[in-house]
């Protein structure tokens, strides 16, 4: 029988042969560093790389005498480069940090080694991980589906190294869409956790004013699914948990740009698949979007953006134009306007409200507005250039991060094309997200404009 090759094998799958000797770590590690020596010089998915520590660490996984209840088992994984991984200098993906190498594993590194996941390296992100492309002064990160894009952001490396087969598994952070954007833009499946169910990396109690989650990236929704059990200790299980009523929602949150034909196919074409199911109704409705939402939302994002600048020691001067002019207003934000909690908190309720009283147990919305820029396309825009692009093409994800409620980015197909739609659920239903996104996964749906009627069966 002719091997398989690994790197085409979901995580799981890997996980299996590692567990009944099939492959070894090693073999699997292997296998991923000559795909990641095949393809990244074009790609540049990965900021730090060094195949003899993979090596080693694949090894020790064979050694480990209980590698056959490993969830995670000779799984190879990448990691966005805010993250600590010892042995590797955490740039942010910034000319202006530091190239010491970190000295320990964040706890959520430490997690995913403990399951027994190999970590592969550091992948590229822009600078601080704040805007929806993966392009700064360390690298660009082209899209594996087409070369001449950007693959998205901030987590574009992560999704990247995904999509290419260069990795089984990625961790990536979300504090505005950083993992969903990415996961649309590459076919892949994105999650961004409600508030709490994961730590943040570094211990912090918060980030950016409560936005932040930290999550997978991953080829399958169970793939999504095992590895986010390991970042929050609760494994996910995906049986028995799909939805039967679902709320279906085209509206941009923002009051500006439009739909692609595409993204407003997928989405219609992901609820028609949903309700199939026996009994499963979806209705054609809007979300109570609150006014100033937006503004709630970039105020924190400036504000975190500017204390992740004093945090990390660096000079305003060393900093991309476009960034430095976000510290600079998120200076004037912690000094005059600091964000309200009480705000997110009312978006949140108001949202769980009207799922309550809809009945529905999760929402439909498209993941993204428009295609991915082209490659490197944002080299040089300066601030308001480049935040009204990105309020054009990715504006139906921040509204999730705001209100700390779980978002999965499903991909779906359509005519040869990839394009994600975003689940959006109470706190607590990552796994029906996730088993719905299960019954999406690369399905085709027509291109079609035509609307879903209000309430059907």
């Amino acid at each position: 029988m002719e091997a398989p090759d690994l790197t085409a094998l979901t995580a799981a799958e890997i996980a299996a042969r590692v567990h009944d000797g099939r492959s070894s770590a090693v073999d699997v590690a292997r296998a991923h560093l000559a795909r990641i020596a095949d393809l990244d010089r074009t790609t540049g998915a990965f900021q730090h790389h060094d195949p003899a520590r993979v090596l080693a660490e694949a090894g020790g996984v064979d050694a480990r005498p209980d590698r056959f209840a490993l969830p995670l088992a000779g799984v190879p994984i990448a990691i966005k480069d805010n993250i600590d991984v010892a042995g590797y200098p955490t740039r942010h993906g910034s000319a202006a940090t530091s190239t010491e190498p970190a000295k320990r594993d964040d706890d959520l590194v430490k997690r995913l080694r403990a399951a027994g996941a190999v970590v592969l390296g550091k992948t590229r992100l822009c600078e601080l991980a704040i805007w929806g492309f993966t392009h700064s002064a360390l690298g660009s990160t082209r899209n594996p589906l087409d070369g001449d894009l950007d693959p998205g952001g901030s987590s574009g490396g992560s999704a990247a190294a995904v999509a290419a087969g260069m990795a089984a598994l990625a961790l990536g952070t979300d504090g505005g869409g950083s993992i969903r954007i990415p996961a649309a833009y590459c076919g892949l499946v994105g999650v961004k956790p409600g508030t709490g169910v994961v730590p943040l990396p570094g211990g912090a109690d918060e980030h950016w004013g409560g936005l932040t989650a930290a999550g997978p990236i991953a080829r399958t929704a169970g793939d999504a699914a095992l590895m986010l059990g390991v970042l929050s200790g609760q494994p996910i299980e995906l049986a028995g948990t799909s939805p039967s009523r679902i709320a279906l929602s085209l509206r941009n949150p923002v009051p500006f740009g439009r739909l692609h034909p595409d993204h407003r196919a997928a989405a219609i074409g992901a609820a028609a698949r949903l309700r199939a199911r026996p009994g499963a109704v979806v209705s054609l409705t809007e979300p109570p979007y609150p006014r100033g939402m937006h503004a709630q939302w970039a105020r924190r994002w400036h504000a975190g953006v500017a204390h992740d600048v004093e945090a990390l020691g660096l000079e305003r001067s060393a900093l991309e134009r476009r960034t430095a002019t976000v510290v600079r207003k998120g200076r004037r934000v912690r000094r005059f306007t600091r964000p309200r909690p009480a705000a997110a908190a009312a978006w949140r309720d108001a949202m769980v409200g009207w799922l309550d009283d809809g009945g529905y147990d999760l929402m439909i919305s498209p993941a993204v507005a428009g295609p991915p820029m082209p490659v490197d396309a944002a080299a040089g825009r300066r601030y308001l250039s480049t935040l009204l692009v990105q309020a054009r093409r990715v504006p139906y994800t921040q509204a999730w991060n705001l209100a700390g409620l779980p978002a999965v980015v499903a991909p779906l197909v359509v005519e040869g094309r990839p394009a994600g739609v975003q689940l959006v659920g109470r706190p607590g239903s990552e796994a029906m997200l996730l088993a719905a996104a299960a019954q999406l996964e690369r399905k085709a749906v027509p291109r079609t404009g035509a609307a879903a009627p209000r309430s059907y069966v």
